[in-house]
């Protein structure tokens, strides 16, 4: 079980939340994605994923209604969020705007 979201956010300065569900398919589409992601940020970004289905309360209080659903927060505030994915090189351009490396 996951804890608050105060503290999945607060051990890193950039965190790049992936809500997803094992039913579905575009939730396994962006896997390669995020790992583009983490090689670029480096150390720079945590990424933590998140099932919507074991952590229905958190998922309901983010408004997460479909998957995949990426959020970034930034000094422990939401600064970007994505309803369903995209290219690494789009994902890294979006999110560079937030995380200085």
């Amino acid at each position: 079980m996951y804890p608050s979201l105060e503290n999945l956010i607060s051990g890193s300065p950039n965190v790049l939340i992936d809500f997803y569900a094992d039913w579905c398919e575009p939730c396994k589409w962006v896997m390669p994605v995020l790992e583009d992601v983490k090689k670029h940020f480096k150390e720079k970004i945590k990424i933590i994923k998140i099932d919507i289905d074991q952590h229905a309360d958190l998922s309901k209080s983010l408004m997460i209604l479909s998957v995949p659903t990426l959020i970034l927060f930034v000094e422990q505030k939401e600064v970007w969020r994505l309803k369903g994915f995209d290219t690494s090189s789009v994902l890294i351009k979006a999110i560079d705007k937030y995380v200085a490396l």
